[in-house]
């Protein structure tokens, strides 16, 4: 259990205090609990690069730490993200739709694909790219915007960045697994096998 693997387990433990305050300030509008959930999504967003430091800096590159990091990356904004979806009385701007429906969806596939080379190959490799940090980047935006309260018209402007980003990175993404699926041996089509059913039957 590495500092950085500490680090990234307490960003997913401050999840389920994000997601309270986020409630309460729903039900109840007290600006306490908003400025909470932002305070708490800002700091779980720092520990990111942190146990990203500490993990390059230090030498504590682990398979635990592989598994951990993205996992508390998309509990965090798959959180934000439904959250902001649903109907809130009006207390804050919400996520479109289709938006959400594009970052999980592309999860979604991405995490199939995932146990799908797992399970054929054995090994996934996973390069990541800079359209799909500049995705986490515009839906981390979309949701500090909303938090804060800032001006409205520039929301469009992180929806339509987040939703290309997304929608392409997971392309790119597909794109990748089909790869590495078509260099395993598993994927080469089997030797034909004898159309001569007669002489498979044993003799009588």
């Amino acid at each position: 259990m590495t500092t950085a693997n500490k680090i990234t387990i307490l960003r997913i433990l401050f999840i389920p205090f994000f997601i309270v305050q986020v409630l309460y300030y729903i039900d109840s509008g007290g600006e306490n609990h908003r400025m909470l959930a932002f305070a708490t999504f800002v700091i779980a967003a720092l520990c990111d690069g942190v146990d990203g430091y500490i993990a390059r800096r230090f030498n504590q590159r682990s398979e635990l730490g592989a598994i951990l990091d993205p996992l508390a990356d998309k509990l965090l904004l798959v959180s934000a993200i439904v959250l902001l979806s649903f109907p809130n009385e009006h207390r804050l701007e919400r996520f479109p739709l289709w938006l959400t429906a594009t970052i999980l969806g592309r999860d979604v596939i991405l995490t199939i694909g995932l146990g799908v080379i797992h399970y054929t190959c054995g090994k996934v490799v996973v390069r990541p790219i800079l359209i799909g940090k500049a995705a986490t980047v515009f839906q981390m935006i979309a949701v500090s915007w909303i938090l804060l309260k800032w001006p409205e018209p520039w929301l469009p402007v992180w929806f339509w960045g987040a939703g290309l980003c997304t929608a392409i990175s997971g392309l790119v993404y597909v794109w990748e697994g089909i790869r590495q699926l078509s260099a395993s041996p598993i994927s080469a089509a089997s030797p034909n096998q004898s159309p001569n059913r007669m002489s498979e039957e044993p003799p009588r």
